[in-house]
């Protein structure tokens, strides 16, 4: 079921937050949009996206999304499956109703808050591809609908993007507001550092330091 309503001058209304210290993010598609259309996700409708995971290996730890609620609604819960195919296909084994966050708001043209949504997941360790990630069964206690953000993936950056999307009842729709994250993965060429590179004049305490070290012990043992 998509939230149909006509353009209004919002533009980039918010960007995609950190994922509560989930790492860094390995795709983004782009930030919030709240200006131009929006998605169901709940009522018995799915919206699933592609993302891709460059070579090699990432752990995906945390969402962040863009959300359309109404004015008061509290911070919703809902199901994240990701699958090798649109809707958790060949699910992997994200399915559950992580505890949300919500962000920034911001209320738009048509009374809508426009929300920065992060979620914690379990951690799914995912080789090089391409993936979906599929949001629903979204709930808050007002009993109103969810909606995901439609951005068309404008702003977007890196392999993959901007993403495929699709809506359970109407098929091939435009992409929404998304970011991914993964932490350091020691070894892997395609997540962040695990140890930065210190400065050179931390090396140099560091090994007088060692120096100091070894000389007590050669005062201790000769």
């Amino acid at each position: 079921m998509k939230l149909r309503i006509v353009s209004a001058t919002l533009g980039c209304l918010l960007l995609a937050l950190p994922a509560m210290g989930q790492g860094q993010a390995f795709y983004d598609n782009g930030p919030i949009n709240g200006n131009t259309d929006a998605w169901t996700i709940n009522f018995g409708f799915s919206v699933t996206d592609s993302f891709t995971v460059p070579s090699g290996e990432l752990q995906l730890t945390g969402i962040t999304f863009g959300a359309w609620l109404f004015p008061g609604d509290s911070t919703p819960s809902l199901s994240v499956q990701v699958g090798t195919g649109p809707f958790g296909t060949n699910e992997m084994s994200l399915d559950g109703v992580p505890t949300l966050q919500i962000g920034d708001c911001a209320t738009n043209n048509f009374g809508f808050d426009v929300c920065t949504l992060s979620a914690s997941l379990p951690g799914l360790f995912l080789g090089g591809g391409t993936y979906w990630i599929t949001l629903d069964n979204a709930s808050v206690a007002s009993g109103d609908p969810v909606y995901w953000d439609e951005n068309s993936g404008v702003g977007c950056g890196g392999a993959g993007c901007p993403s495929s999307a699709q809506e359970n009842t109407v098929g091939t729709i435009p992409s929404e507001a998304f970011t991914l994250y993964a932490p350091c993965i020691a070894g892997n060429n395609n997540s962040p550092d695990c140890f930065p590179t210190p400065e050179p004049s931390s090396i140099m305490l560091f090994g007088s330091g060692i120096l100091s070290i070894a000389g007590v012990l050669r005062r201790k043992l000769f």
